[in-house]
């Protein structure tokens, strides 16, 4: 083991030092379960002030609300030990399935609220009329213990939060700054630029979840929360145009159109972006929009392929500029409100809400069936052996239902932390039946821990041992509880220990059969949300706004992208490209958008929209004939936006149709303004 940094000594003395208040004050109070205390301090203890802080929070919400359920449910079902035990698993599986649709660390509300019920309930089964005084003792305990952590935290060599994700917002600009620079000069791209696209994606959704944390921070950064909001969106939105800019120019090239004519303008683009956030001269931004609306072609009736190409091509260039005007002026909001001089243009920002994130709400409700078909399990196993110390295992099955229940496959994990616990059960012996009963002093007391709880907080600090410290940690610190309730015995000790295993294995047995999927099935999930998303729009059944859907995209970008490596070379996932999706659905959208200011050409949009949305219904399945049918009306549909009156809305409606022509079919001939034959099956659509 190497030698801890002075960050990992220090949060891990800070972590000690809460955990041994936390026990000492409910020592001292007469709390019944003072080692719950100090549990909680190191449970929601965390490097950062910030999250430490939020963490307690949501922690003491979830515990509050476990508790009432029980202080309810309890003694309704008190003389029905099998109805108790189907309400509590239910309760457990419904909180379970509400926290897996919100994927911000709010969640840890209510999946703590399922499973602290059974924490409460499951050992007071035998004594329902001491329910209330067991609830209310464990809500004392959490709240004892978060308190302790956060002000240990917070006032004691406080790391912020805030420098953490700001450097890596910056990050995130200064990838997106080389992807401008290497999309707009295509001859530099590396060979594994898609993956790292892909990385930027995740980096957005990662950062979405970050900041979640930044309104408990210490910095002055947290008052910048909605910039950093906004700037993620713009971020986000960045990721479509600049692959719809790199399609573009790379089909222009198919094409033989030369790109001479546009070089100088992308050089300027490129070094406008590229320049410092405070050199950015004023104008340059419209002088960068005058410069693309020169080269932009004129839609008229008989614009060719090469035309609408380029059509595209300046609407997505004058999107990037805008959303980099955006982004310098976000940016230069968060660096003054980092100074405490927040303009107030920063204060009122619409944002997108997190909710507005893929939701799987199939795999949620497949999850907490997984837990209440554990928790019952562990309930039938106890009622039927009668072991007194069986409580643990329903308690332990639920548990580890919630804990792990965001992976595709929570079995490992769940391994994992059966055999952590395994390899505290010498050292947890060695503390409960010869160390402490040799104990008579609360200082004997620290000096003993000392030793194992600050090796355990290095590790815990991490990220690399954090999944072995922490059931390691949970361990001894279950154990030493056994001392709370004058239990501290070889035999109480061997049957707590036995039962929270058996409650281990028994979640492993129950998630391994109902709940664990591969990357593989989820990626395939994730596209069919995807397509199905797309399907929606074109039937007018869903109209997102663009930021909306365009975060929601990327978000499964960002998810889809460690699944498609662990999948392997599955050539139906390989052959998939989010990517295109993405690209697809914004132009679907935006053509949505001035469909109404189209007049008589947009009934050759509603034929095509029916014709998308039947497309992406049917997706993965595909039929040549039904292609070759959408190319006819994606053509039929150019052709009628061509001649319509000349107006802002037809060249954005152009646009967005040479998009979806390209991205759908790159390979298909040059669209021709003048049909060759006849579109014979838009009669049929209709």
């Amino acid at each position: 083991m190497k030698l801890p940094s002075k960050n990992e000594a220090l949060f891990s003395l800070k972590s000690f030092a809460a955990a041994m208040l936390a026990l000492y004050l409910a020592m001292r109070i007469g709390l019944p379960r003072p080692f719950w205390a100090l549990m909680t301090a190191y449970i929601v203890a965390a490097p950062f002030a910030g999250p430490t802080r939020s963490k307690a929070v949501f922690r003491f919400g979830g515990t509050l609300l476990g508790a009432l359920a029980t202080v309810i449910l309890v003694p309704l079902f008190a003389n029905s030990p099998e109805l108790l035990s189907l309400v509590l698993a239910l309760w457990v599986g419904g909180c379970l399935y509400i926290s897996l649709l919100d994927r911000t660390p709010r969640s840890y509300v209510l999946m703590l609220a399922g499973y602290t019920a059974g924490l409460i309930a499951f050992p007071a089964v035998n004594d329902p009329g001491t329910i209330f005084d067991i609830a209310l003792a464990r809500v004392e305990e959490i709240l004892l213990g978060i308190s302790c952590a956060t002000v240990v935290h917070s006032l004691f060599f406080p790391q912020g939060f805030g420098p953490v994700l700001l450097a890596r917002l910056d990050h995130a600009l200064r990838d997106a700054q080389a992807w401008i620079a290497d999309a707009l000069a295509p001859a530099t791209q590396a060979a594994n630029i898609s993956l790292d696209r892909r990385k930027l994606a995740g980096d957005i959704t990662e950062l979405r979840m970050m900041a979640v944390h930044l309104p408990f921070d210490t910095s002055h950064l947290r008052w910048t929360a909605n910039a950093i909001h906004a700037l993620q969106e713009r971020l986000a939105a960045m990721v479509p145009l600049l692959s719809s800019i790199e399609d573009r120019l790379k089909a222009l090239r198919g094409l033989g159109v030369s790109d001479a004519r546009w070089r100088a303008v992308l050089a300027e683009i490129t070094a406008w972006t590229g320049s410092r956030r405070d050199a950015a001269p004023p104008g340059t931004p419209a002088a960068l929009r005058t410069a693309i609306d020169a080269l932009t072609p004129a839609a008229e009736r008989h614009a060719d392929w090469g035309d609408l190409l380029q059509i595209n091509l300046a609407a997505r260039l004058r999107a990037l500029v805008d959303v980099c005007v955006d982004a310098h002026a976000l940016r230069r909001h968060i660096g003054a409100g980092t100074a405490g001089m927040l303009p107030e243009a920063a204060f009122d920002l619409a944002n997108v809400k997190p909710q507005a994130l893929h939701l799987d709400h199939g795999m949620a409700l497949v999850s907490a069936a997984a837990a209440v078909i554990a928790t019952l399990a562990g309930c039938a196993f106890w009622i039927l052996t009668g072991w007194p110390s069986g409580a643990a295992v329903p308690m332990m099955a639920a548990v580890m239902s919630c804990f792990f229940a965001t992976q595709d496959d929570p079995v490992p994990f769940i391994k994992g932390f059966l055999v952590w616990t395994i390899y505290s059960v010498p050292l947890s012996a060695f503390y409960l039946l010869a160390v402490l009963p040799a104990i008579h002093s609360f200082e004997m007391l620290v000096l003993a821990c000392a030793p194992a709880f600050l090796v355990l907080g290095v590790l815990i600090a991490r990220p690399a041992t954090f999944g072995k410290a922490m059931p390691f940690m949970f361990g001894i610190a279950g154990t030493l509880a056994l001392q709370d309730t004058n239990t501290a015995d070889a035999a109480s000790f061997i049957n707590s220990t036995l039962a929270q295993l058996a409650g281990l294995a028994l979640a492993v047995l129950v998630i391994g059969v109902f709940r664990s999927v591969g990357a593989g099935w989820t990626a395939r999930r994730l596209l069919r949300a995807g397509w199905g998303e797309l399907a929606k729009i074109g039937d007018g059944r869903q109209a997102p706004s663009l930021a909306e859907f365009s975060a929601r995209m990327v978000d499964r970008i960002a998810l889809l992208t460690p699944r498609l490596a662990l999948a392997g070379p599955q050539q139906d996932l390989q052959a998939s490209d989010a990517l295109v999706d993405l690209r697809i659905g914004l132009n679907m959208t935006q053509l949505l958008s001035v469909r109404s200011e189209l007049g008589r050409s947009q009934a050759a949009l509603w034929a095509l929209f029916e014709h998308l949305s039947q497309h992406f219904a049917a997706r993965p399945a595909s039929a040549p004939v039904e292609d070759a049918r959408l190319l006819v009306s994606i053509d039929n549909a150019l052709r009628s936006v061509s001649a319509a009156q000349a107006s802002t809305a037809r060249g954005d409606a152009l646009a967005s149709l040479a998009g979806i022509r390209r991205d759908l079919f790159p390979s298909a001939a040059p669209y021709e303004p003048s049909p060759a034959v006849l579109p014979l099956f838009d009669k049929e659509i209709r």
